[in-house]
């Protein structure tokens, strides 16, 4: 929690020195009618980083971000792209300067009103001096004015912006909003998002949660498309597509704004990705009666144009997918992975990025249980065909998903060993506890971060036994583990799978 300054502190006299010197709050208790000085520590820069084990430099101390107002204007033809974001912030301590995450060419800095000095530092980092002091608690309203062409705004050769030949798509992880928005780059600070864009009329703009207003015509033939999302929101999962794009809106079961968006570029892969993204208010249903509440204000996805990204992301509330999904036909199962990180990902994010199995092996599971679900396929089949395919002697099993280092953050093994782990957690406990820990688990973080040291408590504290063989076997040791004997198997018979009709019924009872 954050404290102002009270009134009975007014009365102190501050040394330039910065130690008080003069007050009846500064006395010492057993000698009255003497002060004597008390040392207040002198203002001093929010730390260039959070961090963060994998990527200290990401994110930045010494204050937290409430609110970003991203105002862009964009032009496709030269991919330029102007900006002013408003940055609502409070800051953690008393400050000289701080820093943000940003690339493009910055024009201006005010900071309450005031204009600020600012400097480039390190690879991605804008220092920021105020002309004022900034005290513990202080609100703080941040506005940068820049510009830049972000597809040539490289660090070491690469860009976190996709041109393509109708716009550009404004997605990837783990850093994104350097291209497009100065932020506290990290998912630790959290925030609410209105994101406004001005385009050529004709061209059409896709983002997070809802639109607070229609498009709207400006002068010179342009438009503006609004969207706001009300939730916390980790900088990386906002997002832009701008470009051709036909926008379906609908209700969601749960009376929530459904809006699914579909490159016009797609041609023949355009009813493959209709036929799979159209089913996302249905996946999220099914989804909230295993993971608990759906926790954002709105649902989606985005099918990206043909020259666009090869993967999906689980950008906050509406997921954009690559083209390469739809190749083979539908494809429901990667809607089910990234909306199952609304749950695991999004709501509950990691503290440390070392954390990523609580992404993706979690979302690759649900995976298998919406397989399980649909008759086609049991999680267990699942896990015997996935374990089979990696020989003893592969590498994947040399890769830890419990701390597989910066540069596997997204390897193989993170995803499939990671969801192996989570069945294996699954037969360990038994249904009963297991799908009463998905839930309790996005209960207690919503909104939230967590590490795997935190679900490890949370599996031990529901189910009662002792996992720490179990952890450290599938997260934390390299090596193919090897699975239990025929007899241990027939012991866990009382834990395995129930049917989904049984589930159903258990959900439908705790809901009520």
């Amino acid at each position: 929690m954050r404290r102002v300054l009270t009134a009975a502190i007014a009365a102190l006299t501050v040394t330039t020195a910065g130690t008080v010197v003069t007050g009846t709050p500064g006395q010492a208790a057993d000698r009255p009618g003497r002060s004597r000085q008390i040392p207040v520590a002198a203002p001093a820069p929010g730390s260039p980083g959070l961090g963060d084990s994998y990527f200290p430099t990401y994110g930045n101390g010494g204050y937290d971000v409430d609110h970003y107002d991203v105002r862009l204007r964009y032009d496709p033809a030269s991919d330029r792209l102007t900006g002013t974001t408003t940055i609502l912030a409070r800051a953690t301590q008393d400050l000289s300067r701080f820093n943000l995450d940003f690339l493009l060419d910055v024009e201006s800095v005010r900071v309450n009103g005031w204009a600020a000095r600012f400097a480039r530092e390190g690879s991605h980092e804008l220092a920021v001096t105020a002309p004022r002091g900034i005290t513990r608690g202080q609100a703080l309203t941040i506005v940068v004015t820049y510009a830049g062409v972000p597809s040539e705004t490289l660090l070491d050769g690469y860009t976190g912006w996709t041109r393509t030949a109708d716009g550009a798509l404004a997605v990837n992880e783990p850093e994104s909003a350097w291209w497009w928005f100065p932020a506290n780059d990290h998912p630790l600070d959290k925030a609410t998002f209105d994101i406004s864009v001005s385009v050529p009329a004709g061209v059409e703009v896709v983002s997070n949660g809802v639109q607070p207003r229609p498009a709207l015509a400006e002068p010179g033939n342009r438009v503006r498309w609004s969207w706001r999302t009300t939730t916390p929101t980790a900088t990386y999962l906002a997002f832009l597509a701008i470009g051709q794009y036909d926008l379906v809106a609908d209700t969601a079961p749960n009376g929530q704004p459904v809006v699914n968006a579909y490159s016009t570029t797609l041609g023949e892969l355009a009813p493959a990705a209709r036929a799979s993204i159209e089913r996302t208010a249905e996946i999220v249903d099914w989804a909230s009666g295993v993971f608990g509440p759906y926790p954002f204000e709105a649902q989606g996805g985005l099918a990206g144009p043909v020259d666009g990204i090869g993967f999906a992301l689980e950008t906050q509330t509406r997921p954009v997918y690559g083209p390469g999904f739809w190749r083979r036909g539908s494809n429901p199962y990667v809607v089910v992975h990234e909306q199952a990180h609304q749950w695991f990902g999004n709501s509950v994010s990691v503290a440390q990025w070392r954390d990523i199995w609580l992404n993706e092996g979690l979302a690759t599971y649900a995976e298998w249980l919406w397989s399980e679900e649909q008759g086609e396929g049991t999680a267990q089949e699942l896990f015997d065909f996935t374990y089979a395919a990696y020989p003893e002697n592969s590498g994947f099993w040399q890769v830890l998903p419990g701390d597989p280092g910066a540069d596997r953050i997204f390897h193989d093994a993170v995803y499939d060993r990671g969801a192996m782990a989570v069945h294996q957690l699954r037969l360990a406990v038994g249904d009963e506890a297991f799908f009463a820990l998905l839930p309790a688990w996005t209960a207690a973080h919503r909104h939230g971060n967590a590490t795997v040291a935190q679900f490890h408590a949370s599996a031990e504290r529901i189910s009662g036994l002792d996992l720490d063989d179990l952890f450290t076997t599938w997260l934390f040791t390299a090596g193919r583990p090897a699975l239990p004997t025929a007899a241990a198997r027939a012991a866990l018979a009382p834990h395995q799978p129930k049917s989904w009709a049984k589930i159903r019924e258990a959900h439908q009872v705790r809901q009520r």
